[in-house]
């Protein structure tokens, strides 16, 4: 069965279509475009924190507690996403620029909604959409053609999570294209949506030259016009999804915070109420037949 291609909005009159790829599986395509993470990021009300010089980027949560940065200044450039909730240990992931923003994004979207009330799943996020459990001594998955694995493992006497993605190479070598750790004290849900997204079979979209010269010769690459028009209703929508959450979530907050309606039980059973005093029979109606004219 064939899959259905993605929409990406309504095409304006006059508009000439760019040459872009849907690219699969997605870990091997490529960094992406910035805005789909700052866009959802700004729609869930992050503040911007960017430099005026431009570098790092960065956005900070609402409650101050969350910072999601690039840094393009570094070698090599990567993602440095940081947490320092109140009353609980600090925590931080560092991610590759490599990484699909698409996968990324499942990181971030989760760190702007409201937790969720399920227990998080990492590994049968990607066991879901088959991935095959890993042969190693650490608990983990793998992608089915090999080219990219996460599993939890320790660093010293730090447990943490790992992934990575690598193309094969001459002689049974591989060729590292990305790495990601989150360190002990991460959100697990956050870890889940990253799981969740990085094994999502759908393709992501790159424009021509955007994909790693290792990758290609890995990745399925298939054409697809876009509208200028198109992709900038994409930004919107990523935007409205921030919105969207940054509702729910405050929605959520203000239901906590509704005082509870549940009766309070007594400490010592009540007396019981009096009996009620019999009402009298009301007067016994007598009907007559009617009279005839």
């Amino acid at each position: 069965m064939s899959r259905r291609q993605p929409r990406w909005g309504p095409a304006a009159v006059g508009e000439a279509p760019q040459q872009h790829y849907l690219v699969r599986p997605r870990h091997l395509a490529g960094g992406g475009d910035l805005t789909h993470i700052t866009a959802h990021l700004a729609g869930a009300g992050w503040k911007n924190r960017t430099d005026k010089s431009g570098s790092p980027l960065s956005f900070e949560s609402p409650d101050k507690s969350v910072r999601v940065g690039y840094h393009s200044d570094t070698s090599p450039p990567m993602w440095v996403i940081s947490g320092t909730p109140s009353g609980w240990p600090a925590w931080n992931a560092t991610l590759g620029a490599a990484v699909p923003v698409e996968i990324l994004a499942g990181l971030t979207d989760a760190l702007a909604a409201s937790r969720p009330t399920h227990a998080p799943d990492v590994l049968g996020q990607a066991t879901a959409r088959g991935w095959k459990p890993g042969t190693g001594e650490h608990p983990g998955v793998d992608h089915p053609d090999g080219t990219a694995t996460l599993h939890y493992r320790r660093d010293g006497d730090t447990p943490i999570w790992w992934a990575t993605a690598q193309t094969p190479a001459a002689g049974g070598h591989s060729v590292p294209l990305w790495t990601a750790g989150f360190s002990e004290h991460t959100p697990l849900h956050a870890v889940e949506g990253f799981a969740a997204a990085l094994a999502d079979p759908q393709p992501v979209l790159r424009p021509p030259g955007r994909i790693p010269f290792a990758s290609a010769p890995h990745a399925a690459a298939t054409a697809y016009a876009v509208l200028p028009s198109q992709l900038a209703a994409w930004r919107q929508a990523r935007t409205a999804a921030g919105r969207a959450a940054a509702w729910a979530r405050s929605t959520r907050a203000t239901s906590r915070l509704r005082p509870r309606t549940t009766p309070i039980r007594q400490a010592v059973p009540l007396p019981p109420k009096p009996a009620a005093h019999p009402r009298p029979a009301a007067p016994t109606r007598t009907t007559h037949p009617p009279r005839s004219r």
